[in-house]
């Protein structure tokens, strides 16, 4: 159970950095803003059920072996939930009626916490490299 909880950690952690400096900026880099913006919006709602998923099942496996790096990932699923059914349809909305500053704090507060869950899940790897 420990290896799984690694590796899906592994994942999660990964998946995050992956969507969050990768998927994300190539999106805007390689397509017309136009197209990029829709197109970004329609992905998003996945990869919070991604996070959601894949925190809660390295939770539960590691509950036994680590109480605290399991309590970290429930974090990371637990606020993730309110992140994608109250911020970003708040963030959507600020864009479609153009509130630019809104947006900008919305936005800037989604990037935070996504920064705080990928600094959670990387600290929770880190207690597997100095042999828990």
């Amino acid at each position: 159970m420990l290896i799984l909880a690694i590796l899906m950690t592994a994942l999660l952690f990964g998946g995050m950095v992956l969507y969050s400096f990768g998927f994300a900026a190539f999106l805007f880099t390689a397509l017309p803003a136009d197209v990029a913006g829709p197109t970004i919006r329609r992905a998003f709602p996945m990869f919070y059920i991604f996070v959601l998923g894949t925190a809660a099942v390295a939770a539960a496996l590691l509950w036994p072996a680590d109480p605290l790096a399991a309590g970290l990932l429930a974090l990371i699923a637990a606020t993730v939930l309110p992140t994608r059914q109250i911020l970003m349809p708040a963030i959507n909305r600020a864009t479609d009626i153009g509130a630019k500053d809104r947006f900008k704090v919305l936005h800037g507060l989604s990037v935070v916490i996504t920064l705080v869950h990928i600094a959670l899940a990387g600290y929770v790897l880190t207690r597997f490299a100095g042999g828990l």
